[in-house]
C-alpha cells in the first residue's frame, strides 16, 4: 500500500498576527526551517532558512516577511518544496520564533495564527493557544526514509529559547 502514498510535495507555511497595542514595541514573528542530514537526522541542522535567506538549492524560501504584523491576512509566508529536497536530507523541521529584545510569549502576541497547506488542502492550523508561555514553537516536521515519500507531524511543541538557541535545538530528538 505504501506505493499509493505519494507523500508531501510543496508546502506553504503562513503566519499572521496583529500589530502590538499602542505604546508597546512592535511584535516580530519569524518562520524558520532547517533540513537535517540523513546520516545524522537529530544532530545539527545542515543550515537554517529564515527571513533574508533561502536554502542553497532554492527549495526553502521565505516569500513574505513582516517585522510588525501590519497588513491584511498572512504577514509571513514560507514555501518548502519537499519534492526537490536532495536525498541527503531525511528531515525538515519548521518553527516559529518571536524576535523580541524583551522576551515575549505567544500569550502576549495579538491574535497569532498559523496555517500549513499543500495546494488547497489545509494540513494544520493553530492559534498557539496550546503553547501560551513559549517564545518559540516547532510547528511541522517532515521526514522520509531514503528516497521514500515525505511524512509529516504537525504537533505543536513550545520552547522557551531565544532565536539563536531555538535554531540549534528545534530539531533535537524529543524527550519522553
Amino acid at each position: 500500500m505504501s506505493s499509493l502514498n505519494k507523500g508531501h510535495d510543496r508546502i506553504e507555511i503562513s503566519l499572521k498576527w496583529d500589530p502590538s497595542p499602542p505604546g508597546e514595541p512592535a511584535t516580530d514573528l519569524d518562520i524558520i526551517a532547517a533540513p537535517y542530514p540523513a546520516d545524522d537526522p537529530y544532530g545539527d541542522p545542515a543550515y537554517v532558512v529564515h527571513p533574508d535567506s533561502r536554502s542553497p538549492d532554492g527549495t526553502i524560501t521565505v516569500d513574505r516577511d513582516s517585522t510588525d504584523g501590519q497588513g491584511l491576512g498572512y504577514d509571513e509566508i514560507m514555501t518548502v518544496e519537499l519534492d526537490r529536497v536532495h536525498e541527503q536530507y531525511a528531515r525538515v523541521v519548521v518553527g516559529i520564533v518571536i524576535q523580541q529584545q524583551n522576551p515575549r510569549t505567544f500569550a502576549r502576541v495579538t491574535r497569532p495564527g498559523l496555517r500549513i497547506r499543500e495546494g488547497y488542502t489545509l494540513l494544520s492550523e493553530t492559534d498557539f493557544s496550546g503553547v501560551p508561555d513559549a517564545t518559540a514553537a516547532v510547528v511541522a516536521e517532515f521526514r522520509r526514509e531514503g528516497s521514500g515519500p515525505w511524512e509529516a507531524d504537525f504537533a505543536i511543541r513550545g520552547f522557551d529559547e531565544d532565536p539563536v538557541a531555538f535554531a540549534r535545538v528545534m530539531g533535537a530528538a524529543r524527550r519522553p
